[in-house]
């Protein structure tokens, strides 16, 4: 953590603090604090507190995460939540697949559908960045390795 990102929650309550941080590093974005009841819930509460327990992993906590938000349909936030854990690299294409095969059988088809739409979205999105990234550097592919020296 830089100086920069220390500063930022500065002079807010510790548990505060601690829940934003774990907030940034589930959600992939930065946060900033919030005002009213159910922020300070979410923020103090369940990510000061609840992601901070030993016992389950990061990943752990977004597989059931993304489990019970497929179940309800909630495409909205797995929207946040997929393209975090893929990011993270908590999840990887073929994890992410295999989850909307599980779900689409125990959540039923159209809820495994929109999640199927996020992880195809997900992964695509990723390949064309990594992609542009290889040619921004000169090599192909993306692992980054220039294939063509390689065969």
């Amino acid at each position: 953590m830089t100086d920069d990102e220390t500063d930022k929650f500065e002079g807010l309550p510790e548990i505060r603090r601690i829940g934003l941080e774990k907030m940034e590093q589930v959600y992939g974005f930065e946060m900033t604090d919030g005002q009213g009841d159910f922020f300070r819930y979410t923020a103090d509460h369940l990510f000061g507190d609840i992601w901070q327990r030993p016992g389950l992993s990061d990943r752990d906590r977004r597989l059931l995460l993304i489990g019970m938000l497929a179940g309800q349909g909630a495409a909205d936030v797995l929207g946040i939540q997929v393209p975090a854990a893929y990011s993270r690299g908590e999840l990887d294409d073929v994890a992410l697949r295999e989850i909307v095969i599980l779900v689409c059988h125990y959540a039923g088809w159209p809820n495994g559908a929109r999640l199927n739409s996020i992880v195809e979205d997900t992964i695509a999105k990723a390949h064309r960045a990594a992609a542009k990234a290889a040619e921004a550097t000169g090599t192909t592919g993306a692992t980054g390795v220039d294939t063509e020296d390689n065969a």
